[in-house]
């Protein structure tokens, strides 16, 4: 894979930006802060722990896309925490979401994806925007952006992500059928022989990717965790047939500028 970037200013190139449009995709490699990338793996640690607890007064080993010990899926919960705002409307994101979408950026949805030590799951083939699909078939949506940061190295070991470009999977302006997946509740919206491309990069990275993208992730067979926590972003916001949100939409950039406010939004103190 091409266009990486390990500059801290100026993070996105005008090479990355073009691959974007042409191809779904950019990788940043290395550009979390120490202390920043710290702090997440201290908020993803409770909120696995919260995660479990969930579970367990319900009684069930899975919830969803959330297998217990096995792969997590932890959406929408950053309002619990006083500090993962400081990452999700950070001026780092700020640069990223601008060179992605442009001048004017809100927050779509946010959330933690974890793979199990030794039987951390697979997760299929999809599209992100396949999920909004199968839920309003007539969605017209615009593609809208996930950045996929990890807190830990990440290889073909330990379940990284796959990238399938557009100019392979013919998918820059197309949202193709999903269908369920049975036992894991994975949607899968493409069964072809082409594998993707891992993605192998030092923890504190961004995978920064669309949302018509098709991506993967194989099993983790190392005797770690492997930790994500994923934010996903839109130029407007995304709504059902019926007017309502279909996940947030919180103004986070407005003519370029960060306007985000976290005592307006209900941030625990």
């Amino acid at each position: 894979m091409s266009a990486t970037s390990t500059a801290a200013e100026g993070i996105v190139s005008d090479e990355q930006k073009q691959q974007f449009q042409e191809e779904g995709y950019f990788i940043l490699r290395g550009v979390v802060p120490p202390d920043m990338l710290q702090m997440l793996k201290e908020e993803c640690s409770y909120f696995l722990g919260y995660s479990d607890r969930d579970l367990e007064q319900q009684g069930r080993q899975s919830a969803g896309l959330t297998h217990k010990r096995k792969r997590y899926f932890i959406p929408n919960l950053y309002r619990k925490s006083p500090r993962l705002w400081r990452f999700i409307y950070s001026d780092l994101m700020a640069e990223v979401t601008r060179a992605a979408l442009g001048p004017d950026v809100q927050l779509f949805n946010e959330q933690w994806v974890v793979k199990g030590a030794d039987k951390g799951m697979k997760f299929s083939w999809h599209q992100d925007s396949g999920y909004v699909k199968a839920a309003d078939p007539e969605t017209t949506h615009e593609p809208y952006l996930t950045c996929w940061t990890n807190l830990d190295d990440v290889d073909e070991s330990n379940g990284t992500v796959y990238l399938l470009p557009h100019s392979r999977a013919g998918s820059k302006n197309k949202i193709f059928e999903h269908t369920q997946e049975q036992g894991t509740n994975d949607l899968v919206g493409y069964e072809g022989e082409d594998p993707g491309d891992p993605v192998t990069v030092p923890a504190g990275s961004i995978v920064c990717f669309s949302s018509t993208t098709l991506h993967r992730s194989g099993a983790n067979s190392t005797d770690q965790m492997r930790r994500v926590f994923l934010t996903q972003y839109t130029k407007t916001p995304i709504r059902k047939k019926d007017g309502s949100l279909w996940a947030q939409a919180v103004p986070f950039l407005e003519n370029g500028q960060n306007v985000y406010d976290p005592e307006a939004d209900g941030v625990e103190p």
